[in-house]
């Protein structure tokens, strides 16, 4: 994916074209892109006289330019000192007001035996900033609630200091800050105020920044800093740091120093808790029944249970459908066909063949190789970790093995994740692919 500096180098390439090379040094050299939302772009200069000048003269060169690359009409906008801040002030804000709207707070974040610990201590963290767990880290798969813990405890926050500077942002997000910081010149110092003067750090997704060397250096002293001035630091990812094969050390011990709290896949009771509180937020009554029927086809991911319900509201507010099961299966299918996806053994089948470059029948039959056995044994493991199978229902999609000889590979791919921290990795990597696709 092309990122917002070079869509600018092929709008100046394509304005190379109309213009001559003197007019775009002595025009367009102090205007740099802000970033493209939509069909919106934002640009940045600072002098007056040149941003005049490009807005009277050249704009219809630059939407020309936009066109010709999107095959689509691209509004843009030229921003002065004060409304970089601006739009810079709204950007850092997006995230906030979707946690104060109210939507992702502890009233409608649904309790289990697999998230209480989490709770527990994102609710102590709140109460009182800096003083408990800090840092806290929250590790679990995608789909289970821990960014919705980030948002509750910024909404407690945010009522009680109203003036808090609360950052959130995602791992990669800070990544590719701190190298367009870098390329692009600007002064280290803003890229390090931004950060170490939050009162609150919300990190979705810490693990990605294991491996950039020069990032998590800089998160390092980030996270120094921060900590030093008793500023609350909470942390998400999708594994612990001890199973982050290449998280700097110095950063495993830092995020260790609090609490790490884990969240598993909701048990049965949870889901049907889940599905009916979304229900009851959306405004309508969903029965006992068929949440329960909901809850044994979804069994591993929250965002897979609430994004159902949506659809069945959908179904009965749009098209008059009756909710029952039919109307349930007819919403699962439509989410697997969309991006709201849903894991199936074919989709962890196809991932595993992907990542090891077998194919099915090597996975599937009864080929002994090595590379294919460990490719089957890490297949059931998922599938039992991932889907609502049971031992003998995945046995049959290998062939009708038995549930014993299941059961038997779990154990072995669990015993060699603990041994084997590159084996661990090299799971988490086809968990986080699954997820991931559409």
């Amino acid at each position: 994916m092309q990122s917002v500096s070079d869509i600018w180098s092929m709008i100046l390439t394509r304005l190379r074209e109309d213009l001559s090379e003197t007019t775009i040094k002595t025009w367009f050299d102090e205007t740099a892109v802000v970033a493209l939302e939509g069909n919106n772009l934002y640009l940045h200069c600072p002098n007056t006289f040149k941003r005049t000048n490009i807005q009277d003269r050249f704009l219809p060169n630059i939407e020309a330019g936009l066109k010709d690359i999107f095959s689509a009409d691209i509004a843009v906008h030229l921003l002065d000192d004060n409304g970089l801040q601006r739009f810079q002030s709204k950007e850092e804000e997006k995230p906030v007001s979707l946690m104060e709207s109210g939507e992702f707070t502890f009233d409608t974040f649904v309790v289990g035996p697999s998230n209480r610990l989490a709770c527990s201590a994102a609710r102590a963290v709140a109460d009182a900033p800096g003083q408990h767990y800090n840092p806290l880290f929250i590790y679990g798969d995608s789909g289970l609630g821990k960014t919705h813990l980030l948002y509750a405890i910024a909404h407690v926050i945010r009522g009680k200091f109203p003036s808090a500077k609360i950052l959130y942002i995602k791992g990669d997000e800070f990544i590719n800050d701190y190298i367009e910081t870098v390329r692009s010149g600007r002064a280290m110092n803003e890229f390090r105020t931004k950060y170490r003067e939050a009162d609150l750090m919300l990190v979705d997704d810490i693990q990605f920044v294991a491996g950039k060397v020069e990032t998590q250096n800089e998160f390092f002293h980030t996270f120094n800093a921060l900590y030093e001035a008793k500023k609350q630091i909470v942390l998400t990812s999708d594994r612990p740091p001890q199973e982050m094969a290449q998280l700097d050390d110095r950063l495993r011990t830092r995020f260790e120093w609090g609490l790490m709290a884990d969240v598993q896949p909701p048990v049965l009771e949870t889901r049907v808790a889940i599905l009916k509180n979304k229900a009851a937020q959306l405004g309508f009554i969903l029965s006992d029944e068929i949440a329960g029927y909901i809850a044994s086809k979804i069994t591993a991911n929250v965002r897979q249970l609430e994004g159902t319900v949506k659809k069945i509201k959908a179904f009965k507010d749009l098209d008059g459908i009756e909710i029952s099961t039919a109307a349930v299966d007819r919403a699962l299918q439509d989410m697997s066909r969309s991006n709201e996806f849903i894991i199936t053994p074919d989709t962890i089948i196809k991932e595993i063949c992907r990542y090891f470059r077998l194919e099915e029948d090597q996975i599937k039959g009864q080929s002994r190789s090595r590379d294919s056995l460990n490719a089957r044994q890490t297949a059931m493991y998922l599938i039992r970790r991932l889907t609502s199978l049971s031992l003998d229902d995945t046995g049959k999609v290998f062939g009708g093995r038995d549930h014993s000889t299941v059961l038997n590979s779990i154990n072995k791919v669990e015993k060699k994740m603990k041994a084997d921290p590159a084996y661990a990795e090299t799971v988490k990597a086809i968990i986080t692919n699954i997820n991931s696709t559409k």
